[in-house]
């Protein structure tokens, strides 16, 4: 059973594209973690809620490489490309106030960097960011159009309401959020109803766990089905398996987006 996620540079150079994987490499590591993965290499998860649209869509699931940003040993630095997160990576990490719940989110900030949001635009180290997976909808959930400046008008949990007011006092400087070492400023693509570092928090590195690699199977189902497998859920898989199955998204690679900063 699948463990469930929670779901325009300025700079007159060109940044830096991160190194990926090539479609050979990546199509070995896939073989290899169908055949031999386990939950210490590759760990299937699903998508259940909307807050990666349209990057991950609801009913996505996915195999999660485990091994990306795994401390490299004495001989496997050698063979794997480790790597830190990057801004624009695609990440699954541990909640930090609800442990047992995994969250899929984008990776917009770096240890060190300044962000801020001014009417839904990203400013990062002083620079508007390009970001073509973003995606703003009318009539959703309070939004923090401008952050750090804007109120935390909505979280559902004391906890994260905490963890981000404590962000909110201890790292931000001139109207600016500085990403402190060991964290990560993180949101999701569909920007007007995701949950995400502007609401709880900061993700610290240890609760980092790995990247989506790919797309195995997508299905079609809500987020109450994703999340609990219901009786409804297996009728309906039962029924309607080849018509809400979305077929072209089977065995799709996910790849993050480099932002520059």
């Amino acid at each position: 059973m699948a463990t469930t996620a929670t779901s325009k540079p300025a700079k007159s150079e060109r940044p830096e594209a991160p190194i990926q994987r090539s479609s050979t490499a990546e199509w070995a590591i896939t073989i290899l973690v169908l055949l031999f993965g386990t939950s210490t290499i590759a760990q299937p998860f699903v998508i259940p809620t909307s807050s990666m649209h349209n990057t991950l869509y609801t009913g996505d699931h996915l195999i999660v490489d485990k091994l990306a940003y795994a401390p490299p040993g004495p001989i496997s630095k050698y063979i794997l490309p480790y790597e830190e997160p990057k801004r624009g990576d695609i990440i699954v990490f541990r909640h930090p106030t609800l442990i047992n719940v995994d969250y899929v989110k984008r990776v917009i900030g770096v240890p060190g960097d300044h962000i801020k949001l001014v009417n839904k635009q990203v400013i990062l180290n002083g620079k508007p960011m390009e970001e073509p997976y973003a995606i703003h909808l009318p009539n959703s959930i309070p939004y923090r159009d401008n952050f750090p400046a804007g109120d935390p008008d909505y979280a559902p949990d004391p906890k994260m309401s905490a963890r981000a007011e404590q962000m909110l006092h201890d790292n931000v400087v001139n109207g600016e959020l500085v990403v402190p070492p060991g964290s990560y400023f993180a949101m999701g693509d569909n920007r007007d109803n995701s949950l995400d570092s502007r609401y709880w928090g900061l993700v610290p590195r240890e609760n980092i766990m790995g990247k989506p690699l790919l797309v195995f199977w997508s299905y079609d189902a809500p987020t109450e089905d994703l999340q609990a497998y219901t009786l409804h859920h297996m009728v309906d898989l039962a029924l309607h398996f080849f018509t809400k199955t979305r077929w072209n998204r089977t065995l799709k690679f996910v790849h993050g987006y480099p932002l520059g900063g």
